[in-house]
């Protein structure tokens, strides 16, 4: 599902144009990124939990070359499916 066609399905759901629908979406997205960003968490209760993980450095091998080359440490971010999605897609 694309972003487009999430706005449309909950327009649909709430009676709300698409244009005020797309905002909503977008302003819960950037409010997740930036609550990632500062190093929060975020936990949507039944859907899942938002957070940063870091990774260490390490050595990894470029697959043409066979060169190994160092890949530096980094924060990825990570989603966990809660309980009730868990369940959910495994009906």
């Amino acid at each position: 599902m694309t972003k487009a066609e999430l706005v449309e399905k909950v327009a649909e759901r709430i009676n709300l144009t698409k244009k005020q629908t797309e905002v909503i979406v977008n302003t819960l997205f950037a409010s997740i990124a930036d609550a990632l960003a500062r190093g929060d968490k975020v936990e949507l209760r039944g859907f899942g939990s938002f957070r940063v993980r870091y990774r260490h450095p390490r050595e990894g091998r470029n697959p043409k070359t066979g060169a190994t080359v160092h890949i530096p440490a980094k924060k990825v971010p990570f989603f966990r499916a809660g309980k009730e999605l868990r369940e959910m897609v495994d009906q």
